[in-house]
């Protein structure tokens, strides 16, 4: 499979004619080629996006609308097709790619479609004197980086509501993951979206994504990826004052009080721990259980780990598949070495799965783990592993949980299961983290904001938010 670039509406190879290997992670195997972009693709990119932006900002919301609806009409007409490149090019179960990915990716597109046309700005009157009032206009090109692990679910939770306000786009998928993104360019070629519009450009941060972030024409920048990655590109883009959406990194608590309804935690908790091998941002990597009902909890859940079959994606019964690449594969197996040199006991999992089946016999999986015996203040407990690598730790007090759960740089989404009122209430207050679900998890409604406190992010994607981003505010006063 050859992709290529998606530049002022047609599919082009780069332009220094640089190629990067994309591997299958079920097999290791090479399976295509993507564009190692730079800064002369991005430049073809910028220059197209602003030859289209007045245009395309000057329809009429409603029309702008019809082309989102009809990109989600072919997602949807296509679904299957996109599934199984997602699976091939991520390493996760295909069933995961159909049920969650690929409607989402839908979803987006139809969300934001109808939301622009409900975008309202604010009047005050001012009596005698005139009244005053807001308007939001499309803030001109939009830069667009988006991660791996949910591939085109991500991608368009981001372009969506750019195109749909009236910005034009030059985005970046990641360059492990870049069959669907191309995939997507195919279909809005198909949609008949004008030339310019949405640009795709793929290749490696430090030369495609660098020179996004970078670009003078580009004045809002919306990135989703690790903390280090966020902090580079805020060093770049604050001087030059771009607007800034950074998802970053999490290290999420799952907080289980005695209380809970127990068989629905522990079959959500098992979901939460290891959908998508763990490479899911919102994925509870930290597992507190209030000491009475601790020993339970271990057992039980490490029979239900146990009970998960890893094996080739492609397979309907696989519920964990491949790690995405041999760089997260190697850096995860780096953790568990880590957890037992720091005292860790492991439970369940912890190796390799070389036996999966013949056509998976080089691909880079892993055994579900968990981990007990770790002090919170361990690296193992502090660092991102993004993996199918959990810690579960007892607490014996509310302020006990809330120590551990607040105790990294991180704050992006926790779990929390109780059935007291009060304490939902007043524990979900006092976590750090920008999302808390109570007695469930990635129950999402696109009408919130969604984003990270401390080291997990700036800014806030989902809902009207995501909207106003791509906008530029001004208020304008008339008098009487």
């Amino acid at each position: 499979m050859k992709i290529l670039n998606y530049i002022n509406g047609i599919l082009q190879e780069p332009v220094n004619d640089n190629w990067l290997d994309n591997y299958n992670p079920a097999t290791g195997l090479k399976y295509g080629e993507i564009p190692d972009s730079d800064a002369d693709d991005v430049e073809l990119a910028v220059i197209a996006a602003k030859a289209a932006m007045p245009a395309w900002a000057g329809l009429s919301q409603e029309v702008r609308s019809q082309y989102l609806l009809k990109i989600a009409e072919l997602i949807d007409l296509h679904q299957e097709k996109l599934a199984h490149a997602e699976s091939i090019d991520n390493g996760k179960p295909l069933a995961l790619a159909r049920r969650m990915d690929i409607p989402r990716a839908s979803d987006n597109f139809r969300f934001y479609a109808t939301a622009a046309l409900h975008l309202h700005s604010e009047t005050y009157d001012m009596g005698s004197k005139g009244f005053n009032y807001t308007l939001h206009k499309p803030l001109g090109v939009a830069g667009i980086i988006s991660p791996w692990n949910l591939p085109l679910y991500l991608f368009t939770w981001k372009v969506a509501p750019a195109l749909a306000i009236g910005c034009t786009v030059v985005a970046k998928p990641s360059e492990v993951t870049p069959a669907t993104a191309y995939l997507l360019s195919e279909l809005c070629i198909e949609a008949g979206l004008p030339a310019g519009v949405f640009n795709i450009v793929h290749g490696t941060g430090p030369h495609a994504g660098q020179a996004i972030v970078s670009h003078p024409e580009i004045p809002a920048v919306s990135f989703t990826g690790g903390t280090a990655t966020g902090a580079g590109i805020a060093k770049i883009a604050a001087p030059m004052f771009k607007k800034l959406s950074l998802e970053l990194g999490g290290k999420n608590p799952n907080i289980i009080f005695a209380d809970c309804d127990y068989d629905l935690m522990l079959k959500t908790t098992l979901a939460s721990s290891f959908t998508n091998q763990g490479q899911i941002c919102l994925c509870g990597s930290r597992i507190l259980v209030e000491r009475s009902i601790y020993d339970r909890f271990v057992k039980d859940f490490t029979e239900g780990t146990r009970a998960m079959k890893v094996g080739d994606p492609l397979e309907n019964d696989t519920r964990i598949g491949a790690i995405v690449s041999r760089a997260q594969y190697e850096k995860v197996l780096h953790y568990i070495m880590l957890a037992k040199e720091e005292g860790g006991k492991i439970e369940s999992g912890g190796k390799p799965v070389y036996d999966v089946n013949e056509r998976c016999k080089k691909g880079w999986f892993l055994e579900p783990t968990i981990i007990t015996g770790l002090d919170a203040t361990c690296r193992v407990n502090q660092e991102e592993i993004f993996g199918p690598v959990v810690t579960i730790m007892p607490f014996d007090t509310e302020e006990e949980a809330l120590d551990i759960a607040n105790s990294t740089k991180y704050g992006l989404s926790a779990t929390l299961w109780t059935q007291h009122l009060k304490r939902a209430h007043q524990m979900s207050a006092a976590i750090d983290a920008g999302i808390v679900w109570v007695n469930c998890w990635l129950v999402r409604d696109l009408r919130t904001p969604f984003g990270g406190v401390k080291s997990s992010g700036v800014g806030r994607e989902g809902g009207f938010e995501a909207l106003k981003f791509f906008t530029e505010v001004k208020n304008i006063c008339i008098s009487l």
